[in-house]
């Protein structure tokens, strides 16, 4: 009883925060970007900071992770369902495309995970929010983990054509298994390809062994749609729908373009439950 006395207590004390503040914050976040407000909101799952929940619009915030109610009050649930003082949130690189912020950031949030998150912003509110998240496992064959690598954006006048390359890619090899074509988007150089799935090692070579052991399993990876491509300069980020070894998933593919190829990736998988489950009704795309 009284946890729900409290959760209800924190939902009340987040849309009243949200209303209260954004009046009082509109002039003194005239400067901030929808970016850094993202990155305000993820941080603050760790920090607290009621500034931060003025950057959503309670009236409009639309959730589509499944696992959260939907509104501002989902949200005030799942904070206090935490642990107290378990929460991290380190955001190791953010991007924007239009309407659209982009993160990747390394989790404690019910355990140690690695996610990434959209948020679509109107009039400088968040109004809108998708993740994907994956459990924090160690190093994959090439040594690598799910979150380094390079965060600095470049080449902010190829966004365009980035986003075209990636969306051919996740078109040609992912959804239509046309392989023949792999050379058009990846070098076969084991170093001209960095890996960072937890389960496939570097390079043309890394993947293909991948994908035999899979084979040999009888596991199959299919992707059946593709339903956004956000870019800011060498990083794209692809969002697909699909399957992999029979259960239904969401792939989320972050891709680093160098010289119209594509050299490296990390990526996140995530199971999508049954409808019966879900605890909004907005489904896990909806773009």
């Amino acid at each position: 009883m009284k946890k729900g006395i409290s959760a209800a207590l924190a939902t009340t004390v987040l849309v009243c925060t949200a209303y209260t503040s954004q009046i009082s914050a509109k002039e003194n976040t005239m400067d901030l970007s929808n970016k850094d407000k993202a990155v305000a909101v993820l941080n603050s799952i760790e920090t607290g900071d009621q500034q931060a929940i003025s950057y959503v619009n309670p009236d409009k915030y639309i959730q589509h992770n499944l696992a959260v109610g939907d509104g501002l009050a989902g949200f005030g649930a799942v904070l206090q369902a935490l642990p107290e003082g378990s929460a991290k949130v380190n955001v190791k690189r953010a991007f924007t495309d239009g309407d659209y912020v982009f993160t990747h950031t390394d989790y404690n949030f019910f355990g140690p995970k690695v996610g990434f998150d959209v948020f679509r912003f109107e009039d400088g509110l968040i109004v809108e929010h998708w993740d994907n998240l994956a459990e924090k496992v160690g190093p994959n064959p090439s040594n690598r983990t799910q979150l380094d690598g390079p965060t600095e954006v470049s080449d902010l006048d190829k966004t365009k054509e980035n986003k075209a390359l990636v969306t051919d890619f996740v078109d040609t090899i992912l959804m239509k298994g046309d392989f023949a074509q792999l050379g058009r988007f990846i070098d076969d150089g084991d170093a001209d390809y960095l890996q960072h799935n937890t389960a496939i090692a570097d390079g043309v070579t890394g993947l293909g062994k991948a994908l035999d052991e899979m084979a040999k399993q009888g596991i199959k990876m299919v992707y059946t749609e593709n339903h956004i491509v956000l870019g800011e300069g060498n990083f794209v980020l692809s969002i697909s729908e699909g399957s992999l070894g029979g259960e239904h998933v969401s792939f989320y593919d972050l891709f680093r373009i160098e010289n119209n190829k594509i050299v490296e990736h990390w990526d996140t998988i995530e199971s999508i439950p049954a409808k019966n489950a879900w605890k909004n009704n907005n489904g896990k795309f909806g773009f």
